[in-house]
């Protein structure tokens, strides 16, 4: 018997100070706003895991990354792990997706040339597709735009394109090849709207994942110009002195900023870094504007009071900070990341400054419609904390990894620290106050105060006067993996 509807918003690749940051004073966002006031914001929310695929396997299964090991974009997801959506399926609903999931299939029972085994950009079991949104593969959004006069080369993805007044080169803040009501984000919402639209009279839960604010960053009229690029803070400067920097700046990264882009985010002129965050910031408003379509719609069918609403974000994304770019960093704005959660019956205009973590969300969806989480789940539901009942012994730490190496050909981390793909991994303990990071294959540790050091500008690990903190940093990440490795049959005993 189902509890109601579940609305559950992803967006790609934005991180918490977008929202709640000093950004946040150069965005209108009325929509989040009105969500938040009506629900509550999590304030220290943290993906424990970067980029896409690795981070929302995370999402949907409520394991951490050591357990589900689909550790990068393009790892399979083994089939025997439940997800938000088979679990949901055990209650009545049928989870419908809007947008992409970022997952490989279990090659185990596939045949080699099974095309679902070509692409990373696949479906999580349980969900049944109703609107294809996929950023590298996809058909649906570009088949739409050219069915609206536009005309592109979708196969080289020029849809991204920036288009420039003739006779210069082209410019960030310069517009997108469609308007605004043919954007990805317009688009999307518009099926939404039209599938739940005939779904109104049962309980319905959809999966809503928004390409953006990911790169490339490129907006329509109005956005593409909404924000002063003038007007913005310059990103956080001061990276440590640590040999994952230098291989981070070891060979260009993140051509996908922008089309054009180098990849060479040391010599960005500061000019183009402003017109980047302005555009990037315009994107967020324009999910802004469509949320509140979203919310709209729930209010004037009278669904508002029995639909659990979900926003968050997969992963952080640096934008500019110690000129860096994307989500592939150990740093705070790659992993911390909005949440934003409303359930009938919660107060309203809640701020919870709990440490959580993105594999709550599932066990919070499945607590509200009234399924308890499997087991092997590492998350804990988090609709205690937002009705303002805080539960006993919650964690005082969140654990996050990441990997920086491929089975297929070197990255610039494995070249430059001479790794292979087995040893260019991290693990990660964030306290408060403390911030703790281990890499695999001998290279040295960072360890950042907090409390002085917020924008994580002075690695302390090699400092002798910190010793016993890295000391007690370092067992305590220790203790917190052995404790939560895979316990999906570990509670039983038979024949003891």
């Amino acid at each position: 018997m189902t509890a109601g509807n579940v609305l559950f918003i992803t967006l790609d690749q934005m991180p918490a100070h977008v929202l709640w940051g000093p950004l946040s004073a150069h965005l209108p966002t009325p929509n989040f706003d009105r969500l938040a006031a009506s629900g509550a914001s999590f304030t220290n929310h943290f993906t424990v895991t970067v980029p896409c695929g690795p981070a929302r396997a995370s999402l949907l299964t409520g394991l951490y990354a050591m357990n589900h090991r689909a550790i990068r974009n393009g790892t399979p997801l083994a089939r025997h792990h439940a997800t938000i959506a088979t679990e949901a399926r055990k209650a009545g609903y049928e989870p419908l997706l809007f947008g992409y999931t970022d997952t490989v299939p279990d090659p185990g029972n596939r045949a080699p040339e099974d095309p679902d085994l070509s692409l990373y950009e696949g479906v999580a079991p349980g969900f049944r597709e109703i609107t294809e949104m996929r950023m590298e593969a996809g058909l649906e959004w570009p088949a739409y735009l050219r069915a609206q006069g536009y005309d592109f080369e979708p196969a080289l993805m020029q849809h991204y394109m920036h288009v420039a007044p003739k006779g210069r080169a082209a410019r960030p803040t310069d517009p997108a090849l469609y308007r605004a009501e043919h954007s990805d984000t317009a688009y999307l919402t518009d099926r939404v709207l039209q599938a739940l639209e005939v779904r109104r009279r049962t309980p319905w839960f959809a999966h809503v994942a928004y390409i953006r604010p990911h790169p490339p960053l490129v907006a329509p009229p109005p956005y593409n110009t909404l924000v002063d690029p003038a007007s913005l803070p310059a990103p956080v400067q001061g990276a440590p002195d640590h040999p994952f920097v230098d291989a981070w700046f070891s060979a260009p990264s993140e051509q996908f900023l922008y089309l054009g882009y180098d990849g060479k985010g040391r010599e960005m002129a500061p000019g183009t870094a402003a017109e980047l965050r302005a555009v990037y910031l315009g994107l967020v408003a324009e999910l802004d504007h469509h949320l509140g379509r979203l919310l709209d719609w729930l209010d004037s069918t009278g669904q508002a009071q029995r639909t659990l609403v979900v926003l968050t974000v997969d992963h952080g994304e640096m934008l500019g900070d110690k000129q860096m770019w994307g989500k592939s960093s150990v740093f705070d704005p790659a992993f911390h990341v909005p949440l934003i959660l409303r359930a009938p019956g919660c107060g309203g205009g809640t701020r919870v400054a709990a440490l959580t973590e993105s594999v709550d969300v599932t066990p919070t969806v499945l607590d509200w419609i009234g399924l308890t989480p499997p087991p092997a789940m590492d998350g804990r539901s988090l609709l205690p904390l937002a009705r303002g009942e805080p539960p006993e012994n919650w964690r005082d730490a969140v654990l996050m990894e990441a990997e920086f190496g491929e089975p297929s050909r070197p990255t610039r981390f494995q070249t430059a620290l001479g790794l292979g793909p087995d040893q260019s991994g991290v693990a990660i303990l964030r306290e408060p106050g403390w911030k703790y990071v281990h890499f695999a294959g001998g290279v040295a540790p960072m360890l950042f105060d907090l409390a002085s050091d917020p924008n994580e500008t002075r690695d302390l690990a090699a400092d002798p006067a910190h010793s016993g903190e890295r000391t007690r940093l370092a067992g305590k990440l220790l203790d917190r993996m052995m404790e939560r490795r895979d316990r999906r049959l570990t509670g039983y005993s038979f024949g003891v």
